[in-house]
């Protein structure tokens, strides 16, 4: 029996809209103008985010293009060639503990009740004589080890130790962190401001790497302007928030200007990109009277995806023109960034041949139940906090995927598997930071 009174009707009407939801995957926006001008159709498919991401992999090879660049420009580049080290690191013996270097025969049998005796010297270390020497600095010439700073006293000229050391003890020997042709990297590491040090102590000035990979953005709708919008126009954001997760993650952008609806000038823009590693459209990859770009893609090349399993964001589609991948990312902001992170970033890596690194994460107890939709991969945006001691993630209350506060305000998200019908409450999950 189906409830009464003013709730009871609205529970009624969410359960036939979200029954009718789940059987007819429409477009996100629709108008009557699409209604009227143009068959609405489905969906055929949802491809599984996997699958997609293996198709568009497919398309995308790495390129071959090389500059070298100083070292301290390299972080986060992707090594191109093998690089040796061309110097011992370090090129000296040296004292790895403030002490006093010694030969090591002179401090048999030295202990608290019965130290060894030294003469204090500022030459070369000789038979019964110690030179005080501070971390790091050389061994003085006819010294074997470095008797640490706590187990000595020097009174009026002399040396008392009270522990004796073995040869070598407390040494660097040369090329104790890095010898000269040691392999350090081979093609496809991505560099870290860890690495660039390395570099730099084994005498190098520059690294060979892969070029940046290049990628238009191009931003579409007839709605966009730049700014001071009219009513019924949009700020345009995505391409530019596209343009730089791009820089980022690795790559270098083109961010163009926005292209309204029409398919010759869709065209032109999209052939005019090809010379670049990636275009990537936003706006336009649905099933709407104005949703050109498929068709568009489809006309000069192949759309190998067209909708993909995931929420929000199904309605991306992926292509490929010339031998040039074509990502054609949804116009509502909260689907372009998710399908931003999910296809672009690892295209990116492809593209220098390498694999992205995963997003940090933290395990956080989540504060209520998320809601998804069985069958779809759900990214639920979340914040974190603390409480009693421990990680809480709670979900960002907005709904519709054109809500780029979402995003903005949110620390991560949360991914709900396909196989589950949401999250409980109190259960532990895994939050994806975006930084």
């Amino acid at each position: 029996m189906l409830a009464t009174g003013r709730s009871g009707r609205i529970e009624t009407v969410e359960i036939l809209c979200k029954t009718f939801v789940r059987q007819h995957v429409y477009h996100y926006h629709v108008t009557s103008a699409d209604m009227t001008d143009r068959e609405f159709t489905p969906f055929k498919e949802r491809t599984p985010l996997d699958d997609a991401r293996n198709r568009l992999r497919e398309h995308v090879g790495a390129h071959d293009r090389v500059e070298h660049v100083p070292f301290d420009d390299a972080d986060g580049r992707v090594v191109a060639s093998t690089i040796t080290a061309e110097a011992n690191v370090p090129h000296y013996p040296r004292a790895a503990m403030d002490g006093y270097a010694v030969r090591a025969e002179d401090t048999f049998g030295a202990s608290d009740r019965s130290p060894v005796v030294l003469r204090s010297t500022d030459e070369q270390v000789e038979h019964r004589t110690a030179r005080q020497v501070h971390t790091g600095s050389e061994l003085p010439e006819g010294a074997d080890a470095v008797v640490m700073i706590e187990h000595v006293e020097e009174v009026g000229g002399e040396v008392e130790l009270f522990q004796p050391v073995g040869e070598g003890e407390n040494v660097g020997p040369i090329g104790e962190d890095v010898k000269q042709g040691q392999t350090l990297y081979e093609p496809g590491q991505q560099l870290r401001p860890s690495d660039l040090g390395l570099l730099k102590s084994v005498g190098l000035t520059e690294v060979p790497v892969f070029e940046r990979p290049t990628v238009s953005v191009i931003p579409t709708g007839e709605e966009l302007v730049q700014s001071d919008p009219e009513p019924g126009e949009i700020i345009e954001t995505n391409g530019l928030t596209v343009s730089r997760l791009v820089e980022r993650w690795g790559g270098e952008a083109t961010y163009n200007d926005i292209v309204t609806d029409d398919e010759q000038l869709l065209t032109e823009a999209i052939e005019e990109a090809l010379s670049h590693d990636i275009v990537v459209t936003t706006g336009g990859s649905s099933v709407g009277k104005r949703d050109l770009l498929p068709e568009v893609v489809s006309d000069i090349g192949e759309v190998i995806v067209h909708g993909v399993g995931i929420k929000p964001g199904h309605p991306v589609a992926l292509g490929v023109v010339e031998d040039t991948p074509i990502l054609i990312l949804p116009g509502y902001p909260v689907s372009c960034l998710i399908n931003a992170v999910q296809f672009l970033r690892p295209a990116l890596a492809w593209a220098v041949g390498t694999t992205p690194e995963p997003f940090p994460t933290v395990t956080a107890r989540l504060d209520e139940k998320i809601y998804s939709e069985p069958g779809l991969r759900s990214f639920a945006r979340v914040q974190l906090h603390e409480r009693d001691g421990e990680d809480v993630a709670t979900s960002v209350r907005a709904s519709g995927a054109g809500v780029l506060s979402s995003v903005a305000l949110s620390d991560g998200w949360v991914v709900v598997p396909e196989s589950r019908e949401g999250l409980d409450g109190g259960e532990t999950v895994t939050v994806h930071r975006w930084e």
